[in-house]
């Protein structure tokens, strides 16, 4: 029945395999069914666009042999297996299917009763073929979907966003915005999609909300399209909501300053005895108060011009209660995690190791190549030039050059290992907070410079 269907040379010939052989249809049978169906409707628009015809498919969905394959589907599709709901829901959403058919409405609440039991390739599956705000929101809700990076999805997903995002609820686009700076997913059109709807929609949301939406961007440093609106608007909602939330105030004037923007209104409020007494009447008093102090330090670090008040010393508290060491920060925050990503979208896997131990004993968290000019080479090319000559052979000068090239990278390398403590300490497991000079210098004695993390 597979091949027949797949073999089929127009529109009625499919329906006609699949309706007048109900016994010999199983249920991996109606995706291929619909999938061939969408093909061949194609096929027919384009040769009518050549013929200067217009022709939908809507002669076709109404046909009663149509309606009979659908109705097998929602009939049966409880008994189906996954693979089979999920490709008869993306099928069925190629073919042009409306979200309010009947039959996309049972595959959907039959997709979403299963969500728990889907793999990953199945989930993206699904939402990519219902585009709402309702299947949005079930995706990025979804346990499965978050603790996954979904990269493919995500790229697909900032094509046809902008066209819907007028219709997605605060909520929904606040769920988005949670999971890609999860991920670190930084997918610019998205970015600046998120933007735009913050944008258009600021005045309307809670402070809450507004600072989910802003900390995509501060988190991999992306400066959106439209920040030169965006800036000012967000400066003006802040100086009218900053006293309805406190901490969401604090973390959206956070992420403005790791994006080199400084609101001083905003700042003069946040500094003031009204502010800070509103502070220590909450229940969150002390989170605040380390955040205020955190802030208080971005001030001093980033912002040398600005002769505002500033937190009063008395409220100041340490974000850690005392330094931490390099397994303690790993343990609790796992930036060694975020490093190594960020590499690993940089340079690609194979341009660096982790954990590697180099002669005659050095523990690395990670080692690069780098050639003179500052290029990052594959591993794989330098290993073997690295290792001490033996005394039967006679080095190269181009080996000897090579083996002093790697010494020095070993040695500049424990220079910035050496800080990866000092790091830790002005960091929290959110925001970066006066550290990114002291990372560039020491990451450009590797010749390379990486980008935020």
């Amino acid at each position: 029945m597979k091949r027949l269907i797949e073999r089929s040379r127009s529109v009625g010939e499919v329906l006609r395999w699949v309706t007048q052989n109900p016994g010999k249809v199983s249920a991996s049978h109606y995706p291929i069914a619909l999938h061939k169906l969408g093909q061949l409707l194609q096929q027919q628009q384009g040769q009518a666009a050549v013929n200067g015809e217009s022709r939908g498919p809507g002669h076709v969905l109404e046909q009663p042999e149509f309606q009979t394959l659908c109705q097998a589907i929602i009939s049966g599709c409880a008994k189906f297996d996954n693979f089979s709901i999920v490709n008869c829901l993306y099928a069925a959403a190629a073919l042009g299917l409306p979200g309010e058919s009947p039959l996309v409405r049972v595959l959907e609440d039959e997709s979403r009763s299963r969500l728990g039991r889907f793999n990953q390739k199945d989930v993206s599956m699904v939402f990519s073929s219902e585009a709402n705000n309702k299947a949005l929101e079930a995706i990025f809700s979804s346990q499965l979907f978050y603790e996954n990076r979904q990269e493919r999805f995500i790229r697909s997903m900032a094509e046809w966003l902008p066209r819907k995002a007028e219709n997605l609820t605060p909520y929904t686009m606040a769920l988005i915005a949670k999971y890609v700076a999860r991920h670190r997913l930084r997918e610019p059109r998205l970015l600046d999609t998120i933007a735009n709807f913050l944008l258009k929609r600021g005045e309307q949301l809670d402070s809450k909300v507004i600072q989910k939406l802003v900390f995509p961007f501060s988190r991999m440093n992306y400066r959106p399209s439209n920040h030169g609106e965006l800036f000012p608007k967000l400066e003006a909602i802040l100086e009218q909501k900053a006293g309805s939330s406190p901490l969401a105030t604090v973390n959206i004037l956070m992420s403005m300053f790791q994006l080199s923007h400084f609101p001083q209104t905003v700042l003069h409020q946040v500094f003031s005895p009204a502010f800070i007494t509103n502070v220590m009447s909450s229940p969150y008093a002390l989170i605040v108060r380390r955040y205020l102090s955190l802030l208080d330090a971005a001030v001093e670090l980033e912002f040398r011009d600005y002769s505002g008040p500033r937190l009063d010393p008395r409220y100041r508290v340490l974000m850690f209660e005392h330094a931490l060491t390099a397994d303690e920060a790993n343990r609790k925050y796992s930036y060694k995690g975020l490093v190594a990503e960020a590499l690993r979208q940089l340079v690609g896997e194979e341009c660096y190791r982790q954990d590697e131990v180099l002669p005659p004993g050095y523990c690395t968290d990670f080692l690069l190549w780098i050639n003179r000019s500052g290029t990052v080479l594959p591993l794989s090319r330098v290993p073997a030039a690295s290792k001490a000559p033996s005394a039967h052979t006679t080095a190269s000068p181009a080996a000897m050059s090579l083996r002093s090239s790697v010494l020095a990278l070993t040695s500049d390398l424990q220079v910035v290992l050496s800080v990866n403590d000092k790091w830790h300490y002005c960091q929290n497991s959110d925001i970066l907070v006066g550290s990114r000079a002291m990372r560039d210098r020491h990451l450009r004695l590797l010749g390379y410079c990486l980008v935020q993390v």
